[in-house]
């Protein structure tokens, strides 16, 4: 096994475990409750999500003519919503932390569901060149996401229900690990496909660009259109417009066994950490709104 196979098939998938451990070990059942408590919020932002995201990265890969790889590789980004890293955003940026959590952990189940569906039709519709025989499985795909994120998540709540001392004495060391986790592992999977991703830029990044703003930008507007408060806006605004680029990197390397495909998520993780950047740099510094009902 190569060093970029040992990457992808085995310490990514680990550190995206690591960092789903670390945030259910901050959830507690009522967390999957707030839809009482949010439900306007909530809906909205897992209609960005779940419907609208896909749709706008499938608009996309039309629109530009991508080749069937890229296309592909674009949807199953557009299939990754929130994640770990719209959390430390949100925080930075001072938004509701418990929506952001809330979206993304509702967003994790319900994408069990809907990632092989969305990737299976993606696959038939844009693989009509000869190379691209690739056909998802179903039962496969949804075990390995129960593996890489349900479970761990599962056990981090149960470690938070009967260790609640530790699980808060840990919260803090783990967000901080899971952050160092994501950017080492991250980085090796760059150094490791390097001359692939010398091409990512030129194939699509205006693309995952347009896909990053597009969706952000669809957040704040859908937030606002609905009068919700700030934080509600920031948070919508950043689950909306950052994916789950490591669940991302995990199902083209380690499911699809395809490294090209995920030469889109690595055009995009660039974008998005410059967005994301920008905002935490101007809404972090601002002092925190009056709390209002």
């Amino acid at each position: 096994m190569s060093i970029a196979e040992l990457i992808s098939n085995v310490f990514l998938p680990l550190s995206l475990a690591i960092i789903m451990l670390g945030m259910g070990m901050t959830l507690i059942p009522a967390d999957f409750t707030r839809l009482v408590k949010f439900p306007k919020a909530i809906l909205i932002g897992l209609t960005n999500q779940l419907i609208l995201l896909p749709l706008i990265g499938f608009s996309l890969a039309i629109a530009f003519n991508l080749s069937p790889i890229m296309a592909v590789g674009l949807m199953i980004l557009s299939t990754c919503p929130g994640g770990p890293t719209s959390n430390l955003i949100t925080q930075v940026c001072k938004g509701n932390i418990a929506l952001s959590v809330t979206l993304t952990a509702i967003a994790s189940f319900v994408s069990i569901l809907t990632i092989p569906f969305i990737l299976s039709f993606a696959l038939d519709y844009f693989g009509t060149d000869e190379t691209v025989t690739i056909k998802l499985p179903i039962l496969d795909t949804i075990i390995q996401i129960m593996g890489i994120t349900v479970i761990p998540i599962s056990i981090g709540m149960l470690i938070r229900k009967y260790k609640i001392k530790f699980a808060l004495r840990m919260e803090k060391p783990m967000r901080t690990a899971s952050t160092v986790i994501f950017i080492l592992v991250f980085i090796a999977v760059i150094l490791a496909n390097l001359d692939i991703l010398s091409t990512a830029m030129k194939e699509v990044g205006l693309v995952t660009l347009l896909l990053n703003i597009i969706t952000m930008g669809l957040g704040y507007l859908t937030a606002r259109l609905f009068k919700l408060k700030l934080k509600n806006v920031i948070s919508i605004t950043v689950e909306s417009g950052i994916q789950n680029g490591t669940l991302a990197f995990v199902i083209a390397t380690s499911i699809l066994h395809n490294v090209e495909m995920g030469i889109p998520t690595g055009a995009y993780a660039i974008w998005m950490f410059i967005t994301g950047g920008i905002l935490m740099w101007q809404l972090g510094k601002r002092p925190e709104p009056a709390s209002k009902s």
